[in-house]
């Protein structure tokens, strides 16, 4: 009976880790660029199948636009707070550090003479609008990368 029980929260044990790295991560932030230029970011973070690291989905877009962009983000090796997200296109960059539920750096022009304040803060979403979300990223995804 021992071996039964044991055998069995081993079972779950490795189940519920199984789980844990598999499952992605949504998060919604919403902030300004220049202090008045309101923005909304949309990021899944996921485990990498093949390495255990992060993997990051992500696009924004300024709240005035209908149009997302769709940005490619690295973290840090050495400082796991600080991210680099590339604009699809390279039409620009936001470097940028976590706080918390927070992001705070910059966003660069191409050519680097453009550089602007970004302030983020995490805000709350609902179901439907992770739904809503996952499609439009979907979508910014397909148009950006089909063949």
């Amino acid at each position: 009976m021992k071996k039964i029980i044991l055998l069995f929260i081993i079972c779950f044990a490795l189940f519920n880790t199984i789980q844990a790295q598999t499952a992605p991560i949504s998060n919604l932030y919403k902030g300004t660029v220049d202090g008045k230029t309101p923005i909304t970011v949309y990021i899944k973070t996921e485990e990498n199948p093949c390495t255990a690291d992060l993997m990051f989905t992500s696009m924004y877009r300024y709240n005035k636009s209908k149009n997302w962009i769709q940005l490619n983000i690295t973290q840090n090796r050495k400082a796991e707070n600080e991210f680099i997200m590339v604009e699809h296109d390279f039409s620009g960059v936001l470097i940028l550090k976590k706080t918390g539920n927070t992001f705070s750096g910059l966003w660069i022009s191409p050519d680097t003479k453009k550089q602007l304040k970004v302030d983020l803060k995490e805000a709350p979403m609902t179901k439907k609008e992770l739904e809503n979300f996952e499609k439009t990223m979907e979508k910014v995804n397909y148009e950006n990368n089909d063949c």
